[in-house]
């Protein structure tokens, strides 16, 4: 079981370059598969979720080779089953994009009940609300959603909430759909406008990415092409809090400014400061933070993915801040981990009452999902003294080469897999 063990107490300071996003890179391996020519996709991040669907998308037939770290060629001509094997799903959640891809180009699928970050609900009603609404027939039957159809034709949808699974699935089966479809109340993450950008490229006929207006004309067959997909705003998020907690200094390099102006306003709120370049942001935090107060929204609202991060943040920040959590019911599990390490945090229904400390000491913890992983270990940075953080697999599914970042800015943090590793450790930190 791998771990991290820390030293804190040092200021983050340097350059970071930030990876491909994760949340765009899934759906866009499955939409891939889609065309008979080879698509070759750029700027992958190499994380666990990423390698994992290439792998299942590859037991299924599609021919996956790997350029390099960071590029993959992809050719679906070869698929000869619709039907994904459980043992990849279990562990992703994202595994789901794959019915709307199948679906849209086989007119079948048969894909297990997804797994994934055990963060709350997650439904996939709209998902199939909107295959049905274009003809196909959806059944769930032993954990394996079974979808089917003879003609796909373009319909009008109105997601009943915004959703950005189900956004981008019906936007994969729909763009091969005959006729126009509409989808309303469709979620404007800049992921969603990478899906339809690349699907674009591919040949299919989408308006509106990034309004709540989405338009498609299907179209009968997608051609190949090559796609660069968009820079990770979680990922530069959480670099961003990392150098607010540490107070540090660091730049944050291969970022879109605009799709993080809604964590930059909060960190200027509190003190920071922030400078935006082209593609890179530099967040300074000089001295102790103040308080202030959170409500995750859809986008371009505050994501619900630097939830974690920011109550950190705000734990050692001067004053009463109130954290609410409006799209997942479990997103407080670090809360637990956080007050081990000496944080005065209370939790009550989807709000968090976080009355700010100097300063954490070393603990303890465990990483009880992927973005509270990393808050965890931003918490650690900070503390005086050692942690261990425990349960870091969830860490690994979505943040390429973590503890190496880390430790380019100034961090002294190490993975290791045994109680040995981490007493090397103590003794050589001291």
């Amino acid at each position: 079981m791998e771990q991290y063990v820390i030293k804190g107490g040092n200021p983050l300071v340097g350059e970071v370059e930030i990876a491909g996003a994760k949340n765009a890179a899934l759906p866009i391996i499955s939409a891939a598969i889609m065309t008979d020519e080879t698509v070759t996709l750029e700027n992958l991040p190499d994380v666990n979720d990423v390698n994992v669907l290439l792998e299942s998308i590859s037991g299924i037939g599609a021919h996956v080779e790997r350029i390099d770290r960071h590029t993959v060629k992809i050719n679906g001509s070869t698929i000869r089953d619709c039907s994904v094997e459980y043992e990849y799903i279990r562990k992703i959640r994202a595994s789901y994009y794959l019915l709307g891809a199948l679906l849209g180009k086989y007119n079948k699928a048969e894909v297990p009940l997804p797994g994934g970050c055990n963060i709350g609900s997650r439904p996939i009603d709209q998902h199939l609300k909107g295959f049905r609404a274009i003809g196909a027939k959806v059944d769930i039957k032993n954990g394996t959603i079974l979808a089917s159809c003879h003609h796909m034709t373009g319909a009008h949808i109105f997601m009943d909430v915004v959703s950005v699974g189900a956004t981008i699935n019906i936007m994969m089966a729909a763009s091969r759909a005959v006729g126009r479809t509409t989808i309303e109340n469709a979620a404007k993450e800049p992921h969603v406008v990478d899906v339809a950008n690349f699907l674009n490229s591919m040949g299919a006929n989408i308006k509106g990415a990034g309004t709540d207006v989405i338009r498609i004309v299907g179209v009968p067959r997608f051609h190949g092409c090559t796609y660069a997909i968009v820079p990770d705003m979680i990922e530069a998020g959480t670099f961003m809090m990392a150098a607010a907690a540490t107070k540090g200094d660091i730049v944050v390099k291969n970022v879109i400014p605009k799709h993080m102006e809604a964590v930059s306003a909060k960190l200027l709120e509190i003190g920071c400061e922030v400078e935006e370049f082209d593609d890179s942001i530099r967040v300074v935090a000089a001295k102790r933070l103040i308080r202030t107060h959170i409500k995750t929204q859809p986008y371009p609202g505050y994501p619900t993915d630097m939830q974690p991060q920011i109550a950190v943040v705000l734990a050692l920040s001067r004053g009463t801040s109130i954290v609410t959590e409006s799209i997942f019911e479990n997103r407080f599990k670090y809360v637990d981990e956080l007050t081990r390490m000496g944080a005065n945090v209370k939790v009550e229904g989807n709000t968090a009452i976080i009355d700010g400390v100097p300063g954490f000491t070393g603990a303890r913890i465990s990483s009880p999902d992927l973005r509270a992983g990393a808050a965890l270990v931003i918490a650690a940075l900070q503390a005086e003294g050692i942690s261990v953080v425990d349960d870091i697999g969830y860490i690994l599914r979505g943040y390429e080469d973590f503890d190496g970042k880390l430790r380019s800015l100034g961090a002294e943090i190490e993975m290791v897999s045994s109680e040995k590793e981490i007493e090397k450790f103590k003794l050589r930190i001291g």
